[in-house]
């Protein structure tokens, strides 16, 4: 709910459900840009940690090696902000769980910007630093390549 930019609507129960499978089969590549805390020292990675719900914390969600279910991040720094101590990466969460990013980039020591829940900077931003900034997929009509992008508000 927190994280701005690209959302994909079907028109109609046939093509939601098409787009449904595309999202299961993991056909459909999703962008992010964020921007987190601190000057993360690689140029990109991944982050390869099972997730599950943390029930009594809900909507919180938290690595479970034991009964968490798969989770992969991709990640690369775009740029190195030293002045603000902050860096902005791109993001291509290849599973798609609730709160993937956030959780992720906290495992990594790097919080989002802005995100009250998994960070401890409520109020250091008016909103949370996460953009959905690009998504490509096959069309479910016809099968031909759709890819949109919106450029990050901040």
């Amino acid at each position: 709910m927190a994280t701005s930019g690209l959302m994909l609507f079907a028109r109609g129960a046939t093509r939601q459900r098409q787009l449904n499978g595309a999202f299961a089969a993991r056909l459909v590549d999703k962008r992010y840009i964020a921007v987190v805390h601190g000057l993360v020292a690689s140029d990109a990675g991944e982050i390869d940690a099972p997730m599950a719900a943390d029930w009594p914390n809900r909507p919180r969600q938290r690595i479970d090696a034991e009964h968490g279910r798969p989770a992969l991040t991709r990640w690369r720094v775009l740029a190195r902000d030293a002045a603000a101590a902050r860096t902005r990466v791109e993001l291509e969460p290849v599973t798609g769980r609730a709160h993937q990013l956030r959780v992720h980039l906290a495992r990594l020591g790097h919080t989002i910007v802005g995100d009250a829940l998994y960070g401890d900077d409520a109020g250091s931003e008016p909103r949370l630093l996460l953009h959905a900034t690009q998504l490509t997929f096959a069309h479910p009509h016809d099968g031909r390549a759709c890819r949109f992008t919106s450029p990050p508000p901040f």
